[in-house]
C-alpha cells in the first residue's frame, strides 16, 4: 500500500510540474528569486534522512538509545522543515509574491501549490514520526522488529526525495 500511495503522490507531483512547464511559456510567467529559507528548509530535510537512517541503523543493531535519539532528531528536523516553510511563504509575501486574487501570477502560485502540497504530505509523515517515536520509547523496533520503522524510514526519504526534487525544479523553473 505505502508504494502505491508513493506511485500517486509521484503522478501528482508529476503532473504540477508539467504543468509549470507548459505555463511557464506564457507571457504571464514573472520570474522571481526563491527566499533563502528554502535553500535552508532543504537541507533541513536532507538532515532528517541522515537522522532517521541512524534510527533505522540503531534498530538493526538493537541499540534502543540510537534509535530513540535518531527519532526525534527526525521529528524535531522535521518540524523544523515545516517551521521553514512558513518562513519562506513570508518572504514571499514580502516580495509579492500571492497565491490568489489579482495581483498574484502563476509562478507564485505554482510554488505555493507545489510546495503546500509537499507540505500536506509532509504532515502524514509527522504523524507517523511520533506514532514511530512513541513506538521507539516503548523499544519496540529492534533487530526482528523493524515493519513500522522501516516503513515510516521509507516514506521520509520518499518526502526527502520528493522535495529536493521539487526544490531543485522551481529553483530551476523560476
Amino acid at each position: 500500500m505505502l508504494y502505491l500511495a508513493i506511485v500517486a503522490m509521484c503522478m501528482i507531483f508529476g503532473a504540477l510540474t508539467s504543468a509549470v512547464m507548459v505555463r511557464s511559456g506564457d507571457p504571464g510567467w514573472i520570474p522571481f528569486k526563491l527566499p533563502n529559507m528554502f535553500f535552508i528548509s532543504t537541507a533541513v530535510i536532507i538532515a532528517s534522512s541522515l537522522t532517521m537512517l541512524i534510527a533505522y541503523y540503531s534498530a538493526k543493531k538493537d541499540n534502543f538509545s540510537g534509535i530513540k535519539i535518531g527519532m526525534m532528531l527526525t521529528l524535531i528536523l522535521g518540524i523544523i522543515f515545516i517551521a521553514c516553510q512558513f518562513m519562506a511563504y513570508d518572504a514571499l509575501l514580502l516580495q509579492g509574491i500571492y497565491f490568489g486574487g489579482s495581483t498574484s501570477h502563476p509562478a507564485g502560485s505554482f510554488l505555493y501549490a507545489i510546495s503546500g502540497a509537499h507540505l500536506a504530505h509532509l504532515a502524514g509523515g509527522i504523524i507517523m514520526l511520533i506514532y514511530v517515536c512513541i513506538k521507539s520509547f516503548k523499544q519496540l523496533y529492534h533487530s526482528k522488529n523493524l515493519l513500522g520503522l522501516q516503513l515510516c524510514s521509507i516514506y521520509w526519504h520518499f518526502l526527502d526525495l520528493l522535495w529536493v526534487y521539487l526544490f531543485l525544479f522551481i529553483y530551476f523553473t523560476h
